[in-house]
C-alpha cells in the first residue's frame, strides 16, 4: 500500500512539472491590450514586453514579433485565446544589425527563463523580416516556424532601392551607419535572408508568408519570391499568401488581411506543443 502511494505521488510530481505552463512571475508595469494583460519591462536595457493569455497553453507557446508589433496584430488575438504568449523588445531602428541580435538573445533568454517554450513562432512585418532572418540562422534549434508580412529580405531592394522599389534613402543611409557599411559593402552584403537559409532549411523550419502584388515598397519579386524559390530548392516548406492590391496611400505595402486564422492555425500547429 505504502509502495502504492510513492507511486501515485510520483506520477502526480510528474505531471504537475511536465505539463502544467508554468506562470511566470512578469515584472514591470501592468496594463491593458485588448482584454490582455500586458507587462512593459527592460531587457538588456531595451524596452519590451509580453502579452499573456487568460490561460497558457501547454508548454507556454509563444509569438516573438519583430518591428511593428501591433500592425495585423488579428492573429494574435486568436492566438492569445488559443494559450500563446505574444512577446516584443524594442531594437526598431537596428535594421536586424548584430548589436540587434545581441539584445535577441539576450531576450530569448529571459523569456525562457520565465518558463516559455524554447523553440518560438517568429513574426517579422516589413523590415522585420532583416531580424527574423537573422535570428533564425543564427539560433534554428530555437525557431519552431516563421511568419511574415511583406518582409524585406534584400537591403538592396529595401531600403536600397536598387530593383524596381521605391526604396528609402535615409533609410538606406542609416542602415550603413548601423552596419558600419560603406555604400559598397552594403551592396555586396551577402548575409540577407534570401543568402542564409541553408540552417534554417536543415532544420527543417515552416515558413508562411503574406505579400501584397502591388507593393513597390517591398516588391516581392525582389524579396518573398526570391526567397521562397532558394528556400524550397533546398527542400523548405515555404507557403504565401498573396494579396492582390495593397492601399495606394502605402504604395501597395499595406492591406487588410485576408486571412487571420489561416495564420494563427500555421503558428499553433508548429509552435504549439503536441
Amino acid at each position: 500500500m505504502i509502495r502504492l502511494h510513492l507511486l501515485l505521488l510520483a506520477a502526480l510530481l510528474f505531471t504537475s512539472t511536465f505539463t502544467t505552463p508554468v506562470s511566470a512571475d512578469w515584472p514591470g508595469k501592468k496594463s491593458d491590450w485588448k482584454g490582455h494583460e500586458r507587462f512593459d519591462f527592460n531587457v538588456d536595457s531595451r524596452p519590451a514586453y509580453v502579452v499573456i493569455p487568460k490561460e497558457a497553453a501547454k508548454g507556454n507557446p509563444w509569438v516573438w514579433r519583430a518591428r511593428f508589433p501591433s500592425f495585423h496584430a488579428e492573429a494574435d488575438l486568436l492566438l492569445l485565446e488559443r494559450g500563446f504568449h505574444i512577446a516584443y523588445i524594442n531594437t526598431d531602428n537596428m535594421l536586424g544589425s548584430p548589436r540587434a541580435m545581441g539584445h535577441w538573445d539576450k531576450f530569448y533568454d529571459f523569456m525562457v527563463e520565465h518558463g516559455m517554450s524554447p523553440k518560438v513562432a517568429l513574426e517579422g512585418v516589413s523590415r522585420g523580416g532583416l531580424f527574423v532572418y537573422g535570428w533564425a540562422s543564427r539560433h534554428p534549434d530555437r525557431v519552431a516556424c516563421i511568419y511574415a508580412d511583406t518582409p524585406v529580405c534584400d537591403i538592396k531592394s529595401w531600403p536600397g532601392g536598387k530593383g524596381k522599389g521605391i526604396g528609402s534613402a535615409g533609410s538606406w543611409k542609416h542602415l550603413q551607419e548601423e552596419y558600419g557599411f560603406t555604400e559598397a559593402e552594403a551592396m555586396a552584403y551577402d548575409k540577407n535572408p534570401i543568402d542564409i537559409l541553408k540552417p534554417i532549411a536543415e532544420a527543417k523550419i515552416p515558413i508562411l508568408h503574406i505579400v501584397s502584388l502591388s507593393d513597390v515598397v517591398v516588391p516581392p519579386t525582389e524579396n518573398t519570391f526570391i526567397l521562397a524559390e532558394r528556400y524550397r530548392k533546398l527542400g523548405g516548406e515555404f507557403e504565401i499568401i498573396e494579396v492582390k492590391e495593397g492601399t495606394e496611400q502605402s504604395h501597395g505595402h499595406h492591406f487588410t488581411h485576408p486571412d487571420p486564422k489561416k495564420v494563427a492555425d500555421f503558428i499553433e500547429k508548429y509552435a504549439a506543443e503536441k
